[in-house]
């Protein structure tokens, strides 16, 4: 069975719902927890990694102790974690770096552009044998990413407003050099080359500032789905994880590579399905056209079915039946506001999920 584990990150508001600059005081309070509970980026941000799990019901355990551990930490400060892609309150607040050098390196290099930084997504990690598989489960993913972006949409609000995007971090999160969708690339060594070129342009700092959508991870034996927005709950956060290996256990079946398409064909797939969310259209990740969202999940679904470990057929089932019903984050977040058109009922919705 394929191994797989989960990174999710959350951004730390005050008791009004305002961001606060206190992860490191939360994670200095949390107990110590089976994988990591570690700082980010910006210090409005707190990150929990699981770890290395082999079921569904395994790494939903982990996901539900380790945000429940975070909440109980928080609570003691007097502060709240959300499971939102983007901050949903007006934008009072300045950007403040982890006092980490290679935190301050990169603010340093990016100016301004680190503000775009206070974004949370979910990390699903594969256990891969060797870099050639990983480089295969990429290929073979690549035109499912915008079925999983769509899915996990969940940060339809920033700056106190609606976008109109499902998933604004999927579009602040594109202003950096190296995110989007990965190339098609034929080898590992093609993969290195292409990692060694963008260091060599000067505009990342490192190589674990690759930010496609998928990557080799730069520090474990992994490749990582990186598309995701934060997912709302731990059951979404691990319909996502199951979804995701099973793709990467279909890819390590088939005897041919997947087919290479444009990179460009599936940034534009991306942008829509970053659009309309689950609520929506998606394009079809074979075929120049548009099918609801729920379809396309539905066919993911059936397109990997043979790969679910046991009782996880029933489990996705479940899932995606509750999905096609209230689809998805970024439309729990619309339907509070619409009651009251108050974005504090965001903020309060968010906490409770998590």
């Amino acid at each position: 069975m394929i191994t797989f584990g989960v990174e999710e990150e959350f951004m730390v508001v005050d008791r009004h719902g305002r961001l606060s600059n206190a992860s490191a005081a939360v994670l200095a309070d949390a107990p110590p927890a089976d994988g990591e509970l570690q700082p980010e980026l910006v210090r409005c941000q707190v990150e929990s990694a699981t770890p290395v799990c082999s079921t569904a019901d395994e790494l939903l355990g982990h996901l539900r102790t380790q945000r429940d551990q975070l909440a109980k930490a928080a609570g003691r400060h007097d502060l709240r974690l959300l499971p939102a892609g983007t901050a949903p309150q007006p934008d009072t607040w300045q950007t403040a770096v982890t006092a980490d050098r290679r935190y301050e390196r990169m603010a340093t290099h990016f100016g301004t552009l680190i503000d775009s930084a206070n974004i949370c997504g979910c990390h699903v990690h594969i256990g891969i044998p060797d870099r050639a598989s990983g480089v295969r489960v990429s290929n073979y993913l690549r035109p499912w990413l915008p079925v999983l972006l769509a899915v996990s949409a969940n940060s339809p609000f920033a700056a106190g407003r609606d976008t109109g995007h499902a998933s604004w971090r999927h579009q602040t999160i594109a202003m950096w050099p190296t995110a989007g969708p990965p190339p098609h690339f034929d080898s590992p060594d093609h993969y290195d080359a292409t990692v060694q070129a963008l260091l060599g342009t000067g505009a990342i700092v490192d190589e674990q500032m690759i930010y496609w959508d998928i990557r080799l991870s730069p520090r474990h034996p992994t490749v990582e789905i990186r598309v995701c927005d934060v997912a709302p709950t731990a059951p979404d956060a691990t319909l996502l994880a199951v979804l995701t290996r099973a793709l990467a256990a279909t890819a390590l079946q088939q005897r041919a590579d997947a087919p290479p398409v444009p990179t460009e064909t599936i940034a534009a797939a991306l942008w829509r399905a970053g659009k309309d969310g689950l609520e929506g259209l998606c394009p079809d990740p074979f075929a120049e056209r548009l099918m609801p969202a729920t379809v396309a999940l539905q066919r993911l679904v059936d397109h990997v079915r043979e790969e679910f470990a046991p009782g996880e057929d029933e489990f996705v089932d479940r899932r995606v039946t509750a999905l096609k019903s209230v689809p998805g984050g970024a439309f729990r977040q619309r339907a509070v506001f619409a009651r009251r058109r108050r974005i504090r009922d965001v903020i309060d919705l968010l906490a409770e999920q998590f």
